[in-house]
């Protein structure tokens, strides 16, 4: 049995990962953290005060929380699912520097889905990129805080991958003529979307297009138990669900 503790354990995901685990043999959530107490799991708001055995610790907070997650990590030395998105380059080199005390996962999207759309569009891009235009269209319900989101930087990182010379752009408006280098990533937010990236490469007399569209959070939670049953394994070290799907 693998024991999580869940950063944000009353948030729309982290219900989500305590109903999935309930309907799972090998995982339990023995505790939380959150302002808001879960109506059955222990739920702390001090890190200090954390008095539970856990193996992993899964993170589905806010940014500002980097902190309580990096105490609990080497406080208890166990290894971190991070699936946060919105850190400063600062917060993200916290984590880079925490990896070598343990092991962290961290992807900005737990759908195995959404890690084959990351591999389909490097394979595109490459055909493409000479080409085609790229733009990123990515949908959310109207509570999300970040734009773009962590998944449309994802898929913009893996185009910059192999088209090296991309500009990514943050929507448009007034004069602003396309240029070949721009790829653009356009941020939609309303009502309860649960999650829809698009990627399209517009040629000439042609468009390609990959998506996903996520139908219920049930699928990121499955991918984070994927990714917390893959680092209770490892010592330390920084991972990807990449790594966790392999």
């Amino acid at each position: 049995m693998t024991g999580l503790f869940l950063f944000g354990i009353s948030g729309k995901m982290g219900k989500a990962i305590v109903e999935t685990t309930r309907l799972s043999d090998g995982f339990v959530v023995t505790g939380g953290f959150d302002r808001v107490p879960h109506p059955e799991i222990k739920t702390y708001t001090d890190v200090d005060a954390v008095q539970c055995d856990f193996d992993v610790i899964v993170d589905f907070s806010r940014p500002e929380l980097l902190d309580d997650v990096i105490a609990l990590a080497e406080k208890y030395n166990k290894g971190v699912v991070i699936a946060t998105t919105g850190y400063s380059q600062v917060q993200l080199e916290r984590i880079e520097a925490l990896s070598e005390k343990v092991a962290v996962l961290k992807s900005g999207n737990m759908s195995v889905g959404v890690n084959l759309l990351l591999e389909l569009v490097e394979k595109a891009t490459k055909t493409l990129k000479d080409s085609f235009d790229i733009e990123i269209i990515e949908k959310h319900h109207n509570q999300k805080a970040d734009a773009p989101s962590g998944t449309a930087m994802m898929l913009a990182e893996k185009v910059k991958e192999v088209k090296t010379d991309a500009r990514f752009l943050y929507g448009r408006e007034g004069l602003s003529k396309r240029k070949p280098e721009d790829v653009t990533i356009h941020a939609v937010r309303g009502g309860t979307i649960v999650g829809e990236h698009e990627v399209i490469f517009a040629g000439t007399d042609e468009i390609v297009t990959l998506s996903h569209t996520a139908l219920s959070r049930k699928i990121f939670a499955t991918g984070t138990l994927k990714a917390a049953e893959f680092i209770k394994t490892k010592n330390n070290g920084f991972y990807t669900m990449k790594n966790a799907l392999e």
